[in-house]
């Protein structure tokens, strides 16, 4: 009997193993979800080597990384058997310490840069076949990004745009009511954020002397995002 019972029981194992969850959820044209995840901001500060009148010569650098939050809304429309197009409106919050540095005095300023962006990601989603209840995809893209925080009286303001190119990968992973999705996302800017007309710093040129010793600065960004569809 136990010989038996503990055949019954692999059989029914071995049963409970093929079960597919979903499985017309890819035939869908069109789908709906949200996303919540956390990100990291970092900056390339490219300078231009200005030394002031009074002998001062700025470097600056953003020594360490702080996760942020996101959150995002999802519209994925079916291409064909292995392409979608995904649209994933959403806001990112997140901050930058900068650390300023005069290489000939050794004199050093810090400023939190601090950042809530209105995110509008258009990717497409390149996916493998489907094995069982998962299914792994590659995705590519474009993110233009609004920044609406105020920036006034600060060393360092980025302009309210900005636009990246986006590299990603992920998994569905088929549960019985809903997918859940996991994601790495990479993100590269193509433009120079840093505000160079700072007419708010006229009366402040100990300020504004940060501003002119930079040529041009990109953003980067590393998105870890749980979808729900």
């Amino acid at each position: 009997m136990l010989v038996g019972a503990a055949g019954l029981s692999a059989s029914a194992q071995r049963l409970n193993d093929k079960i597919v969850n979903r499985p017309y959820a890819d035939m869908r044209r069109f789908h709906l979800g949200f996303s919540v995840g956390v990100h990291v901001q970092d900056i390339t500060f490219v300078h231009n080597g200005l030394i002031t009148d009074q002998g001062e010569q700025w470097f600056m650098e953003q020594p360490s990384f702080s996760p942020g939050f996101c959150v995002n809304g999802l519209m994925d429309l079916r291409l064909g058997p292995l392409l979608n197009l995904r649209f994933t409106p959403g806001m990112y919050f997140g901050n930058r310490d900068i650390t300023m540095r005069d290489y000939l005095t050794g004199a050093t300023e810090r400023q939190n840069l601090k950042s809530a962006l209105i995110v509008l990601p258009v990717d497409l989603k390149f996916s493998g076949w489907r094995m069982r209840n998962a299914r792994p995809y590659v995705t590519a893209g474009v993110m233009p990004t609004f920044n609406v925080t105020k920036q006034n009286g600060d060393f360092l303001r980025t302009k309210p745009t900005d636009f990246f190119l986006t590299a990603g990968m992920g998994c569905d992973f088929y549960l019985p009511y809903f997918k859940f999705i996991p994601e790495v996302k990479f993100c590269f800017g193509l433009t120079d954020v840093i505000d160079h007309k700072r007419p708010d710093l006229e009366d402040e040129p100990g300020m504004m002397k940060i501003t002119q010793s930079l040529k041009r600065a990109v953003s980067r960004m590393v998105v870890l995002t749980f979808y729900f569809e």
